[in-house]
């Protein structure tokens, strides 16, 4: 029996394909693995315990990663030594499906104030974007005659040691921006270290404390409320909540900024294919309509970069931080 063109041709088409599957199949385990990326449950590990800022941001971002990726994106809070404890699991962490919450603290303070990491930034890790930042705000109590940054800094120069400032503990967000405002300042304000955020906020209310500089979303009832008073933020531009408050640079001190940022982070042998397709999914999440509104509530701004512009980012803020750590002398509770 003879076999027609169309045969002919259908047999060779199918031989083709058969070597293109065979072909596939013969390419490393780690390529098609790269193709597919990602294949499973993604596990997105926040280095903090479960609440605040950290939860709000990295909870609000999976949400709308795993839309755009098409596999679950779960938070896994693993807390423990100001963050390192997460790093260095996740730092070797081989599974290419495992990612971290990068925070000012693990990333751009921590380098500088403990002797020894059980992680390399630089080489177990790999930048994907930033994700948002929360304003830190510089408050005093109401009792204190002073209305704005400069009136502040004058008050301190002329009482120098005699103001105190409170803060969460050693090398915490608040302790860090007020020693970055002493730095450049010039000026001497005593520190006072809580254990923790709530006791310190106690004392600023009852005026036991002078001043201190806290995260938005902790403050802003009692700034409304007339219980403290916001003399400047730390942001690049006012923040939408308080928009009559000027911040640090524009009263005085151009290229200032303390914000608590966090970003997205990988162990450094994920394939660039995979961190590229996680930076787009995560700078779209960032800015869909509900993430933003969660974030708004916890007066957090959305950022959603570049790995570039993050890794830039990063260099920039340990830039920043490391002089204001030795200048301190700062170490960790």
């Amino acid at each position: 029996m003879t076999s027609s063109p169309t045969d002919r041709i259908d047999r060779r088409a199918l031989l083709r394909l058969g070597a293109a599957a065979t072909g596939a199949l013969a390419l490393p385990a780690s390529l098609r693995a790269q193709s597919a990326w990602p294949n499973k449950a993604i596990r997105f590990v926040v280095p903090f315990a479960p609440g605040g800022s950290s939860e709000i941001i990295a909870r609000a971002t999976a949400a709308e990663m795993q839309k755009i990726l098409g596999q679950s994106v779960f938070v896994d809070n693993r807390p423990g030594g100001a963050g390192n404890v997460a790093m260095g699991e996740v730092a070797r962490a081989d599974d290419q499906h495992t990612i971290i919450l990068g925070h000012i603290g693990t990333m751009a303070v921590n380098p500088f104030i403990f002797d020894k990491l059980p992680y390399d930034l630089a080489r177990d890790f790999r930048p994907v974007s930033l994700l948002a930042k929360v304003p830190s705000l510089y408050l005093v109590h109401p009792d204190l005659p002073v209305r704005n940054m400069s009136e502040f800094i004058a008050h301190a120069k002329k009482n120098p040691g005699r103001l105190n400032y409170g803060s969460a503990g050693n090398g915490s967000a608040g302790h860090l921006a007020m020693e970055y405002l002493k730095m450049a300042s010039g000026t001497f304000i005593t520190h006072v270290p809580y254990r923790g955020t709530g006791p310190m906020l106690t004392d600023l209310i009852a005026g036991r404390l002078d001043a201190a500089s806290i995260g938005a979303s902790a403050v802003l009832q009692f700034i409304r409320a007339g219980k403290l008073r916001c003399i400047a933020t730390g942001t690049t531009q006012r923040i939408a909540q308080l928009p009559d408050v000027p911040t640090v640079a524009e009263q005085g001190f151009p290229g200032f900024e303390m914000t608590q940022w966090y970003g997205l982070n990988v162990p450094a042998n994920l394939p660039q294919p995979a961190i590229e397709r996680l930076a787009t999914a995560a700078a779209r999440a960032v800015r869909e309509p509900a993430t933003l509104e969660r974030l708004a509530h916890d007066a957090a701004i959305a950022v959603g970069s570049t790995s570039a512009d993050y890794a830039k980012f990063i260099e920039a803020e340990q830039k920043r931080w490391k002089p204001v750590i030795a200048r301190a002398k700062i170490k960790p509770d």
